[in-house]
């Protein structure tokens, strides 16, 4: 089982979206990539003072988060709630990941990819507009989660990887061509409503290999952590370079605990070396169970999870499964959702008993720590 890739990611530029030198920094070009798809109505382009208004002119209470690629503040467009994305402005790198990202999802389509409501390529500005996911990202639902706010349940964590396994499912073998979709991490799942699971962020999204191709050759991009050892070594991208990183948001699922995290001591910041002798042995699969979850789990599920995990996180990228049977595998895991126990019906007194009746003591397993399936 592999360790994970700790490689530097160096920028790259795809050769059929590099500028030609006739282009300029007014966005003309970027906009005639996308007429196209646009004039379709998939997505509609705005101008910046349309997204300034939107977002109360980017004020501070509006913001939602911050990432390597700008900015997000949320806003309204006729009524609609939306999410905007302020693109920095980093040349050529971040105007290629903002021409992929708009060119994948005005063609892309499923419950389980986020929706682009339009975008705007005015000047330098790069913006990104997305319909707005209430519940944000699995990240901050997933880690740090801090006092006083519930954890995700064991119910919710299994229909959360089934979304994402269907989402990526989509990309793999229904996307036309094929979608290698290369930034699978926490922060990149947004959650909806009933806390529905949605890939986001499709800048690094690369088009899979046709034919007779068997990989895509390219420089090595992604997050710290998530990405294939093969990958990292080599340079080849497959369909199964997604099939590790999903592995490794499976086993962050299941566990609570982040790929690296620095603040835990030195044995256990890389989640992969942490949990090693556990994977290897079936018996302490419990082990690995996240201890905000009080075991409220399936004991013979999380088992289940454990090993689709395993599997996902193989070193050789041939013994990996294909992501639609990583679907298959976690849809039977959903099909044995987590009970919370009932007490036994309360006794009643006998006619020979005097007094009050006495309350039935019962179990205090778990107590406050039942959850359902439903995290409110």
């Amino acid at each position: 089982m592999g360790l994970g890739c700790f490689g530097c990611f160096a920028p790259e530029v795809d050769e059929d979206l590099k500028p030609s030198k006739h282009d300029d920094s007014s966005g003309a070009d970027a906009r005639r990539k996308v007429a196209p798809d646009v004039a379709n109505g998939y997505a509609h382009s705005f101008t910046f003072k349309d997204l300034l208004v939107a977002t109360g002119y980017f004020n501070e209470a509006n913001f939602i988060g911050e990432g390597g690629f700008g900015k997000v503040y949320k806003g309204k467009i006729n009524g609609q709630m939306v999410a905007v994305k302020q693109l920095a402005r980093d040349g050529v790198q971040g105007r290629n990941e903002f021409l992929v990202e708009v060119l994948m999802l005005t063609v892309l389509n499923h419950r389980n990819l986020v929706s682009l409501v339009g975008f705007c390529a005015q000047g330098d500005e790069r913006l990104l507009v997305y319909e707005y996911m209430p519940f944000g990202s699995l990240e901050s639902h997933l880690f740090d989660v801090p006092l006083g706010k519930k954890p995700l349940d064991w119910n919710t964590r299994v229909r959360i990887a089934v979304g994402v396994a269907e989402g990526l499912s989509y990309l793999h073998n229904v996307a036309d061509p094929p979608v290698i979709y290369r930034d699978m991490k926490a922060a990149n799942i947004l959650l909806g409503e009933d806390f529905s699971p949605k890939l986001s962020d499709f800048g690094l999204a690369k088009v899979g290999p046709v034919g007779d191709r068997t990989h895509v050759s390219t420089r090595v991009m992604g997050t710290y952590g998530y990405c294939a050892p093969d990958y990292v070594v080599s340079g080849k991208l497959t369909m199964k370079s997604d099939i590790y990183s999903f592995g490794v948001l499976l086993l962050e699922l299941i566990t609570g605990r982040r790929i690296y995290d620095a603040s835990r001591p030195k044995p256990e910041q890389s989640l992969l070396t942490w949990s090693r002798p556990f994977l290897h042995d079936k018996r302490k699969f419990y082990r690995l169970a996240d201890p905000s979850l009080l075991g409220c789990y399936p004991s013979s599920a999380l088992n289940q999870l454990v090993v689709i995990s395993i599997m996902c996180l193989q070193d050789q990228p041939h013994v990996r499964p294909i992501i639609s049977d990583v679907v298959i595998g976690l849809n039977h895991v959903a099909s044995q959702p987590y009970t919370p126990e009932r007490p036994p019906p309360a006794s009643v007194s006998s006619p020979a008993s005097s007094g009050s009746p006495q309350p039935v003591s019962t179990p205090s397993r778990r107590r406050g720590g039942r959850r359902t399936g439903q995290y409110a």
